[in-house]
């Protein structure tokens, strides 16, 4: 089995480390595939309640890599087909009903942060960096980067930084909207357990609920997703998990009345 990515799941709990360091944990070929595998493996797994998403070394991802596409004699037929290995498993991550927290240690680059974005949270060390660079090389944004950075930031503010040679600090991550939170690099591991152990701590099925709601909402109508949300609910009101938590607000709202 690859190492490129590791995968460990315990108590509701799986774990999705990039561990190709000496890389950057940048993604070849390989690496895309083991990465669209671990989405479908995580996914589908009733045991899972929530997700982390971290990396090895001093980088968190500079994207695909592009040394190993350069030397591999790869065409543009090739890569587009290894972009689309890697957009399932990004896909299937993002529509799914696991919510993921992300703990970026280090630089984020090109299709990295599509990768990053693939998160529902977003937890950075201070020294984290945030960089495009795609047109620098002459190459455009892939691993959903034209999507999910304007979803994350707003179309105006992804373009200054996919237009220009532009580097964000973790703190103008923070003010763009782009992570939730920015800590010193020796806090951030823990934090992303405490935001997992959270989920799972809860009404977990809610929380995965609820994202998926909010990621499918983007593209449909106003109307689908109505019928969603309405669906949704009534089933969640049904769980034996919901009848307690709802009968428990309603005790206490009764008790707090004047």
């Amino acid at each position: 089995m690859s190492d490129s990515i590791l995968l460990h799941v315990e108590g509701g709990l799986a774990r999705v480390t990039f561990n190709r360091p000496a890389f950057l944990n940048a993604m070849d070929f390989e690496m895309g595939g083991r990465w669209r595998d671990i989405a479908r493996e995580v996914t589908s797994d009733p045991s899972v309640g929530a997700v982390i998403l971290d990396a090895a070394g001093p980088a968190f991802c500079a994207g695909g890599d592009v040394v190993a596409m350069a030397t591999s004699g790869a065409t543009g037929a090739d890569v587009t087909a290894a972009a689309h290995v890697i957009h399932e498993g990004i896909r299937t991550f993002v529509l799914s009903d696991k919510p993921i927290v992300a703990a970026v240690q280090g630089a984020v680059a090109g299709g990295g942060l599509g990768l990053m974005l693939t998160a529902d949270y977003i937890v950075a060390a201070e020294s984290a960096k945030f960089v495009s660079k795609y047109a620098n090389i002459g190459l455009t944004p892939d691993l959903g980067v034209s999507t999910l950075l304007p979803a994350a930031v707003g179309q105006r503010r992804a373009l200054q930084l996919v237009l220009q040679d532009r580097t964000l600090s973790a703190a103008e991550a923070l003010d763009w909207g782009l992570v939730a939170e920015v800590l010193p690099a020796a806090e951030v591991p823990a934090r992303a357990d405490e935001i997992a152990d959270f989920w799972l701590s809860n009404a977990t099925a809610a929380y995965g609920q609820a994202k998926r709601l909010v990621r499918l909402g983007a593209d449909r109508t106003f109307a689908e997703n109505l019928d969603d949300e309405a669906a949704s609910i009534g089933a969640r009101f049904d769980t034996d998990e919901a009848k307690v938590r709802v009968a428990g607000f309603a005790a206490a709202s009764r008790k707090s009345r004047p």
